[in-house]
């Protein structure tokens, strides 16, 4: 009796992996902008000075954490940004 070897698994299989980072991810976002207002919220009652330092930090914070969502869990196939911007500003040789 000849022993064959198992098929090799299709090519086109989508792992869902990616799917539960995005979550993981996304509730890292919420938590972490939830965490920075509510803390924002608590220098706010301890009057104007400390008021709009917390409220200049937050801003920088909440655009941060947003801006780190650009750079979150990416679909398979897509190029990184900045691999785009490399192949743009070299010039042709």
């Amino acid at each position: 009796m000849s022993q064959h070897a198992p098929p090799r698994p299709p090519l086109g299989v989508a792992v869902e992996d990616d799917g539960l980072r995005r979550l993981h991810f996304r509730l890292w976002q919420i938590l972490m902008t939830a965490l920075t207002v509510l803390i924002t919220t608590w220098f706010v009652t301890f009057g104007p000075i400390p008021a709009i330092l917390s409220l200049m930090i937050a801003k920088h914070v909440l655009v941060a954490i947003y801006v780190r969502g650009f750079d979150g869990p990416k679909a398979a196939g897509h190029r990184e940004s900045s691999q785009l911007a490399d192949a743009n500003l070299l010039p042709p040789y």
